[in-house]
């Protein structure tokens, strides 16, 4: 009996499906077929001018169908090697073999990278300066000092050490031999001047005999008129502040001074501290028991403690306070110096302490920016490396009292070399 539906017997199902599936015998293990596409039969051709079909391409082999025509006898079985409708695989049509990784494109990645690093450093230096913007004490007000003289060409820098103990320990005022005096005074005073012919450095001795000229209360505001009153000119700071201060040199000199600059004995410490010490060479031996000072004649290295007590000594010198301030200009100069060393500037672990350091310690005028500091500094090492000039204010000799007494002549001229910016050709002892 016949299985199949009416009219699909095994006889009238063609040869296109193969013969032998209702037979006792079982079929031969069948290759799966290829689809080989054909050229388009011409117009008229095939079956009414249809384009001829795909045809069924049987390996060898296939059960029923080795000798029949209209099977391709050709029938490549690399099928199961992956040779399948033209695969990509080893030995395939426009195989190779394996396929190669392409090469890296370096010239972007080196382009990433630039970017990625420009980025970083941008970030850093902008986020440096404002950290290191916030940490400056803007507290003096220049705009109090009344009468002032004309600004000149170059900028005039008043930078001032003060005696000032202000949160310091007592074991710290111990170690330091600052001893314990209330309040503040002015322990040793210089004008900068940076200007295009060359910087110039101008101690003024803390004993100067000025005239305490009429000025403007710092905090009252209260106009004090002059009396003609000499003193020494450390006692103008003492009386009324950097405000006075500013206003006497100004009055005494006819110089404009365009900053102002601070710092006081614990922050003078730390900064030497932070950067490591300062190398320094002494030109003689050195004891003094009022600042600590106890140093052979030679090269040596200096700690904070050190460096305070070598930039205070004063009685151990046979020139008194001239000597002592051409100690602290070479002093100043070396840690300038020291600070601009490789060492420091290109250690984030070295220069951020002494940024902080010094930044903390610093008391600045309302109008001063850090690209004023910074020009400040270079100068100072400009100066110590031979591109400028250090001097004493000429003095002439003792005055009545007891002070020493500037040169009025020799004063007027480097006042007006530095108001033309003209080098200095003016000395001083």
């Amino acid at each position: 009996m016949n299985d199949w539906p009416q009219g699909w017997s095994d006889g009238n199902r063609g040869n296109r499906y193969g013969h032998g599936s209702a037979s006792a015998q079982p079929e031969g293990a069948r290759v799966m077929r290829q689809v080989r596409r054909g050229p388009t039969a011409p117009p008229g051709q095939g079956y009414g001018g249809v384009p001829q079909q795909p045809s069924y391409v049987n390996g060898q082999g296939h059960g029923g169908h080795g000798d029949d025509p209209s099977y391709d006898d050709g029938y490549d079985s690399g099928y199961n090697t992956g040779q399948v409708y033209g695969g990509g695989g080893p030995g395939g049509p426009g195989g190779g073999g394996t396929r190669e990784r392409s090469a890296p494109n370096w010239r972007r990645r080196i382009k990433v990278g630039s970017i990625t690093l420009v980025t970083v450093l941008l970030v850093t230096t902008v986020a440096t300066y404002f950290w290191a913007d916030s940490k400056l004490n803007r507290d003096v007000d220049l705009s109090k000092v009344i009468d002032r003289p004309e600004a000149g060409e170059g900028t005039n820098y008043l930078i001032v050490g003060s005696d000032s103990r202000a949160g310091m320990t007592d074991e710290q005022k111990k170690a330091l031999h600052t001893g314990s005096a209330e309040g503040k005074r002015t322990d040793s005073m210089m004008i900068l001047h940076v200007g295009s012919n060359g910087d110039t450095l101008v101690s003024l001795p803390r004993d100067s005999n000025v005239k305490i000229p009429s000025y403007k209360g710092s905090d009252s505001g209260k106009l004090y008129e002059s009396t003609g009153r000499e003193t020494k000119l450390n006692a103008a700071y003492a009386e009324d502040g950097p405000e006075l201060l500013v206003r006497t040199v100004e009055a005494n000199t006819d110089l404009h001074i365009d900053h102002y600059v601070e710092i006081g004995f614990a922050g003078f410490a730390n900064i030497v501290d932070a950067v490591g010490g300062v190398e320094i060479d002494i030109p003689q031996d050195i004891k003094d028991s009022k600042s600590g000072a106890d140093f052979k004649k030679g090269k040596q290295t200096l700690n904070g403690e050190e460096s305070l007590a070598f930039v205070r000594t004063r009685y151990a010198l046979a020139g008194s306070d001239l000597d002592r301030t051409k100690n602290q200009q070479k002093f100043l100069s070396a840690l300038a110096s020291q600070v601009a060393t490789p060492g420091t500037v290109l250690n984030p672990f070295k220069l951020y302490p002494t940024m902080g350091a010094g930044l903390d310690s610093l008391t600045v005028d309302k109008d001063m920016s850090l690209w004023d500091l910074a020009s400040m500094f270079w100068a100072m090492k400009g100066v110590s490396g031979g591109d400028g000039k250090s001097m004493n204010m000429p003095i002439s000799g003792n005055s009545a009292n007891g002070n020493l007494q500037w040169d009025t002549a020799k004063v007027k001229q480097l006042v007006e070399q530095l108001k033309n910016d003209e080098t200095v050709t003016v000395s001083g002892k």
